[in-house]
C-alpha cells in the first residue's frame, strides 16, 4: 500500500510482493530470529534489490577528461544538477568544468554561468551559437586539462522528434563515459515512458532523481528507472549547490522502513 500510494507501478509492486511472499513461505527461519524480524529482513532485502541492490556510484576512469552528459525533460533540474555533481567531485580533488549545450532555453547559458561562479568552476558556453555540435567542437581541445567535464544538454519531451535526434547526434559526437538521465521526483509513473525513450536515444548509464526533499512521492521516478536497467547514481536532496548525495539503496530503504 505504501508503494502504491508513492506512485510505484502496480506491476512492479505485484512482482515485489510475490517475491516477498515466496521467500517468507519457503525459506527456513534462521536460528535466534523471530518470525517478525525475519519478515522485515526479507522486505528490506527485496526493496534494496528492487532499487538496484548495492550502491553503484560513478567510477571515474583515469582518462582525461571523463565526460558526463546529462539528459532529461524540461524543468527537471538538469542544469542545477550538472553544477551540483561538478561541485561534488571538485570537493573530492577532481578538476572539473561545465559545458553548456542547451541552445533552446534562453536563460540556460546564463544559469549555468551563475552556477559555475557559485561552485568556482570554469564554464564553457557560447550564447550566440544555435548548434550545440559547433559549441562542442569549439571547446573540445580546451577540455583536455580537466579530470571531469559535465555536459548540460537541452531539456526535451520524449515525444519531440527533433530534440531526440539532436541528443542522438550529440551522443555520437561527444561519446560520453556516463549518460545520466535526470528525473524529477514529482514526475510519477510517466517516468517509465520517458526513461525508455531516453534509453533508446542514447543508452542511459545512470539516473539522477531530483527534488526528493519535497513532498513529491518519488516512487514513480524510482521505479520508472527500473525500465532502463540503469542504476540510480545520485539524488538531489535540496536546492543548495551541495545538496546532492550518491544514492545508496541500503541506506535509503533503511530510512524508509524506519530502521536507521
Amino acid at each position: 500500500r505504501a508503494l502504491l500510494s508513492s506512485d510505484v507501478n502496480v506491476k512492479h509492486v505485484l512482482d515485489l510482493t510475490n517475491n516477498i511472499k515466496k521467500r517468507a513461505l519457503e525459506e527456513k527461519l534462521p536460528k535466534g530470529m523471530n518470525q517478525r524480524d525475519f519478515l522485515v529482513k526479507i522486505v528490506y532485502d527485496e526493496l534494496v534489490e528492487f532499487l538496484g541492490g548495492e550502491k553503484k556510484g560513478i567510477k571515474i576512469a583515469k582518462k582525461k577528461p571523463f565526460k558526463i552528459m546529462l539528459v532529461g525533460l524540461f524543468g527537471c533540474g538538469k542544469t542545477t544538477t550538472a553544477a551540483k555533481i561538478g561541485k561534488y567531485y571538485s570537493k573530492r580533488g577532481y578538476k572539473t568544468a561545465l559545458v553548456g549545450l542547451d541552445v533552446h532555453r534562453p536563460a540556460a547559458m546564463d544559469q549555468l554561468s551563475q552556477l559555475g561562479d557559485k561552485a568556482k568552476m570554469p564554464v564553457f558556453i557560447e550564447r550566440q551559437e544555435k548548434d550545440p555540435l559547433k559549441i562542442w567542437a569549439r571547446y573540445e581541445k580546451n577540455l583536455s586539462g580537466y579530470d571531469i567535464v559535465l555536459i548540460d544538454t537541452a531539456g526535451r519531451d520524449a515525444l519531440s522528434e527533433n530534440l531526440v535526434k539532436e541528443i542522438e547526434r550529440l551522443n555520437k559526437k561527444i561519446n560520453p563515459d556516463e549518460r545520466l538521465l535526470v528525473i524529477s521526483a514529482d514526475i510519477g509513473q510517466a517516468a517509465e515512458k520517458q526513461a525508455d525513450q531516453f534509453n533508446k536515444s542514447c543508452g542511459i548509464t545512470g539516473v539522477v532523481v531530483t527534488k526528493l526533499d519535497g513532498t513529491a512521492k518519488g516512487g514513480g521516478a524510482l521505479s520508472g528507472t527500473v525500465v532502463t536497467g540503469a542504476p540510480i547514481k545520485f539524488v538531489g536532496v535540496g536546492e543548495g549547490i551541495d545538496d546532492i548525495e550518491e544514492f545508496n539503496p541500503e541506506g535509503f530503504v533503511g530510512r524508509m522502513l524506519g530502521m536507521g
